[in-house]
């Protein structure tokens, strides 16, 4: 079965932050605000999506925190960031969610486990899962989605990646902007 994705003010788009919205830091963590960098159009991509969907929500693993590298007040201000920036475009995010916590700790609020999702339709009960789409650049996203039935769509270009992992994975582009493309030619 084909999947197709009808969005509409009905649905709820989940972002994932490092890789998708800002540049990820291979092996280290954005720290402070000067240190996040948009990736490619990403305030106009959001704009353009926020504009199809009801909800935006952003969830972002942020163990930085756990790790004693940066504090919440850090965080925030990263995140004051990333909200003026995409406010200046047109767009909307509804709420960030994150989680402090290590890997290792297994907490049911770091993805792939599904809290900050769960927080997410308790603060907005109309959300579905079924309607809605998970953007992330890692397989851990891919399993958060999946494990909430949601339609998934993977931000990278790793080939071998994807077809390994082509059962999470119901999307794959290189950029939000070319899924949002994508998502606004088809509409």
């Amino acid at each position: 079965m084909k999947i197709k994705i009808k969005a509409d003010k009905s649905w709820t788009l989940f972002l994932d932050r490092d890789g998708v919205i800002n540049e990820r830091i291979m092996d280290d963590y954005v720290l402070n605000p000067s240190q996040f960098i948009w990736t490619e159009s990403a305030q106009e991509s959001i704009a353009s999506l926020s504009g199809i969907f009801g909800r935006v929500v952003v969830v972002t693993n942020q163990q930085g925190i756990g790790k004693g590298l940066m504090t919440e007040e850090d965080l925030q201000q990263i995140h004051q960031k990333l909200l003026l920036g995409v406010n200046e475009t047109g767009g909307h995010i509804d709420k960030i969610y994150h989680c402090p916590a290590l890997k290792e700790e297994g907490s049911f609020f770091r993805k792939p486990y599904p809290g900050m999702a769960l927080k997410a339709r308790k603060d907005f009960p109309e959300i579905n899962f079924k309607r809605s789409v998970m953007v992330g650049d890692t397989i851990s996203d891919m399993l958060f989605g999946k494990r909430l039935k949601m339609i998934t769509v993977f931000i990278g270009t790793d080939k071998k990646l994807i077809s390994e992992n082509h059962t999470l994975i119901n999307f794959a582009f290189p950029s939000l902007k070319q899924f949002k493309t994508w998502l606004t030619d088809k509409s």
